[in-house]
């Protein structure tokens, strides 16, 4: 009975448990935070020092997983973009009005001056010849139809030019060759004919075409335009015996002299570059041309006004109606 009435609690053996180690790293663990939390203030820039040894943490940041739609940035586009739409009709009308009232004083002086004088070609008072036309782009052509027609006058100053340098080219292969008389002697046909032809077979029909809307003057040009355009790839082409320094006499003449061939290459390259330009022109023209509402139907039209308005073809008719009314009457008699 003696071992059943011990104490258990005065054993040497048995330790204390609130000695044991988890449960003091526990108690000091718990005291130390609260002694940090219990010196923290929240409405001062100190922290405590538990917290401080943590590293400084950045705030979150919602980060869209994708792109904002796009459809706001092309609205403010389109909206600025029919501005600036809206201000470049009103410049370009602004121009249009000021072109139309400047042509209009200016019709107006010629008027009170007794009408307008030719001025092209453009020669001295002295010379025996005047002029024989009246051309002033910027007076007789509309606003949007002016930079073709003076496009297509300075192709034919081209053209001139091209002439003019065929007939040097073909000088100089004379001279070196006396057999090429007949090359040269076509050189110089075709300058003085080719050169006022052109200007008044197709230039003047697409300047007064532009001027008054005229189908007829349209179909005049394109028909004169493709033969034109005909003679200047033969040109080019340069066949010895047609009077023109085209490739096939440029390489001829090329083997007899290297001076002489290399301008006569020259020349067949100012060809080739008016064949190009010349074509270029003619879908440009072409393509103006169905806008402004030009048809066959109207040149016909024109083409029979035109006739009918003709003061010989007018006497022409008369005679013929009175010869005819006479003979009706004698026979009746």
């Amino acid at each position: 009975m003696s071992e059943h009435d011990s104490n258990p609690f005065t054993e040497p053996e048995l330790s204390n448990p609130f000695q044991d180690p988890s449960v003091t790293h526990a108690r000091q663990t718990t005291t130390t935070t609260a002694a940090t939390m219990a010196e923290y203030n929240p409405f001062t820039d100190s922290k405590p020092t538990a917290m401080a040894s943590k590293p400084p943490t950045q705030p979150a940041i919602m980060k869209p997983t994708e792109e904002p739609p796009v459809y706001s940035q092309p609205r403010v586009q389109e909206s600025t973009g029919g501005a600036g739409e809206l201000l470049r009709r009103q410049e370009e009308l602004e121009r249009k009005a000021a072109e139309l009232d400047r042509r209009e004083r200016e019709m107006q002086s010629l008027s009170a001056s007794g009408g307008r004088r030719n001025n092209w070609p453009p020669l001295p008072e002295k010379f025996p010849v005047g002029p024989c036309f009246y051309h002033d782009v910027t007076v007789d052509i509309p606003v949007e139809y002016q930079k073709t027609v003076k496009i297509m006058y300075y192709l034919w100053m081209f053209h001139t030019g091209t002439l003019l340098a065929n007939l040097l080219g073909s000088l100089a292969w004379f001279c070196v060759d006396p057999s090429r008389g007949v090359d040269f002697g076509l050189a110089i046909l075709w300058f003085l004919l080719f050169t006022p032809c052109s200007f008044v077979c197709w230039y003047r029909p697409v300047y007064g075409a532009f001027k008054s809307d005229s189908s007829f003057r349209f179909f005049v040009f394109f028909f004169v335009y493709v033969c034109q355009l005909g003679v200047y790839v033969m040109q080019s082409v340069g066949i010895p015996g047609w009077g023109a320094c085209g490739w096939i006499s440029a390489l001829t003449c090329l083997n007899a002299n290297v001076a002489v061939g290399v301008l006569t290459i020259l020349v067949a390259a100012l060809f080739t570059a008016l064949v190009v330009m010349s074509l270029v022109m003619f879908k440009k023209v072409h393509a103006m041309y169905r806008t402004t509402g030009a048809s066959f139907q109207k040149a016909q039209q024109e083409m029979a006004a035109g006739v009918m308005s003709n003061k010989t073809v007018q006497a022409a008719a008369a005679t013929a109606g009175s010869k005819a009314a006479q003979g009706a009457f004698k026979e009746s008699i």
